[in-house]
């Protein structure tokens, strides 16, 4: 009786160990601080990036030119990448939020220079607005 209960409790304790999991802040220097979440989470071996949106790091600007404003949203979400250790071969989901699907092929002009195949599993829908001028916001979850 006491070995079992002693098995029990073991087993117990790790799954509230594995349950416990830590989680990490992915906070590139680029990025500023005092916002109300964090570019990334990893837990795990999982990374999950806050949504992107192509805004200049430094100015605040988003680019007028919509190919501009794709790349400047996915080399923002590569420097969280590269802060967690990862980069684009390892995203395993997409969410796009475009704000006129219209823009749908011209995004992807941009997307497919930096996924390349296999390329992650991805939903794009379209919504009504995002924050300020931005036409785009991206999220993905990458893994190791």
């Amino acid at each position: 009786m006491f070995k079992r209960t002693l098995t029990l409790t073991a087993l117990a304790l790790a799954m509230a160990f594995t349950l416990a999991a830590e989680k990490k802040a992915i906070q590139p220097k680029e990025f500023p601080t005092g916002r109300p979440f964090s570019p990334g989470i990893l837990v795990d071996g999982t990374l999950y990036v806050a949504g992107q949106v192509g805004q200049d790091l430094k100015t605040g600007q988003i680019p007028s030119e919509f190919d501009a404003e794709v790349r400047k949203t996915l080399d923002n979400i590569g420097i969280i990448l590269k802060e967690a250790g990862m980069g684009f071969q390892d995203v395993v989901t997409v969410n796009v939020y475009l704000t006129d699907i219209g823009l749908f092929q011209q995004m992807n002009s941009v997307y497919t220079t930096y996924f390349k195949e296999p390329r992650p599993a991805r939903t794009t829908v379209e919504i009504s607005k995002l924050v300020g001028t931005a036409r785009i916001e991206i999220t993905v979850t990458a893994r190791k």
